[in-house]
């Protein structure tokens, strides 16, 4: 999938920022000495994949309050997003297809013109998220984060936060296929917590329990299904101007969506990333076939109400 060269992606809602001199940008795996800052809350509903990494550090015989700053002494501060300044080089679609933090924009910009009409027939008020590249580290209003968590969402703050660095990490460490459509997974991943955040969803789950069943599990997979959802309306989606944001998807587009999905599954991870047991009681995210099947029934319904986990007898 790419971006319809002559759309208009710019956005006041999307920025960047210096990252607190947090190593130039690159993405550092687990076990690879990233700092561990202040820490980023992991209550009230963090991200796609900063479970799933704390998850790799521990199977890889470090401690992951390395990763979440609970090394030193207190609780962690809370702290209002860095401002950084726009990204005043994402100006087209064309730049999108070029450039990862203008992809990011881009898809952002994307969804944000889909859930503004899916919302009200859903029954929630929409307000548009904002998000923000980050090199390294960044404060946020969940707390101070690096890199090593991957993408995340931040409630307390209504921002979607990625380091682009990660995107080649998701196919060179995790096996994804690089292609367009598994970054703009991962953003439209995050993007579908924002959802969860207005509708009031990620407040009233259970998310004191882990395993393939838990509400904890349904939670990401719900978002996958949104990610689904926004892959269904993508080419439909306009800008200011009403032009067409993507080009319609190919069957290539949608089988690189899936290779993320099962790239940051947690049996992948557990087994054949950290080359640990896989252990499904202790799951937060879902095995990658769970992964494959909501993402996929976003697709196939494109609708709110196909999303359901938490109705679903076995997710």
């Amino acid at each position: 999938m790419t971006f319809n060269p002559d759309a208009e992606i710019r956005s006041d809602n999307v920025s960047a920022s210096g990252g607190g001199g947090g190593g130039g940008g690159r993405f550092r795996l687990p076990g690879g000495g990233g700092r561990g800052g202040r820490g980023l809350q992991l209550g009230g509903g963090g991200g796609c994949l900063l479970l799933v990494i704390v998850i790799i550090y521990a199977l890889m015989g470090n401690n992951p309050l390395d990763l979440l700053g609970g090394g030193g002494s207190g609780s962690p501060q809370q702290a209002p997003a860095a401002q950084g300044g726009p990204l005043e080089h994402c100006q087209t679609g064309a730049d999108a297809n070029e450039q990862d933090d203008c992809l990011v924009q881009a898809t952002i910009e994307s969804a944000d013109s889909l859930w503004s009409q899916l919302a009200p027939e859903s029954g929630f008020d929409f307000v548009e998220p904002t998000g923000q590249i980050f090199p390294g580290e960044v404060q946020t209003g969940c707390g101070a984060a690096t890199a090593d968590v991957g993408p995340f969402y931040c409630p307390a703050d209504s921002t979607i936060y990625i380091d682009v660095n990660f995107f080649s990490s998701l196919s060179s460490q995790y096996g994804a296929d690089g292609g367009q459509l598994a970054k703009m997974y991962v953003v439209a991943h995050e993007y579908g917590h924002h959802i969860q955040h207005l509708s009031g969803t990620m407040e009233s789950a259970d998310r004191s329990q882990t395993g393939p069943q838990s509400d904890q599990v349904r939670i990401e997979l719900q978002a996958d299904c949104y990610a689904g959802v926004w892959a269904h309306h993508a080419a439909n989606t306009v800008d200011d101007d009403g032009n067409a944001m993507l080009e319609p998807l190919t069957d290539q587009d949608i089988s690189s969506a899936l290779s993320a999905a099962s790239a940051v599954g947690d049996d992948h991870i557990q087994g054949e990333v950290a080359g640990g047991q896989v252990r499904p009681e202790s799951w937060t995210h879902g095995s990658s076939e769970q992964r494959r099947s909501w993402f996929t029934t976003g697709y196939e319904q494109g609708t709110v109400a196909s999303c359901d986990t938490f109705s679903a007898d076995q997710v």
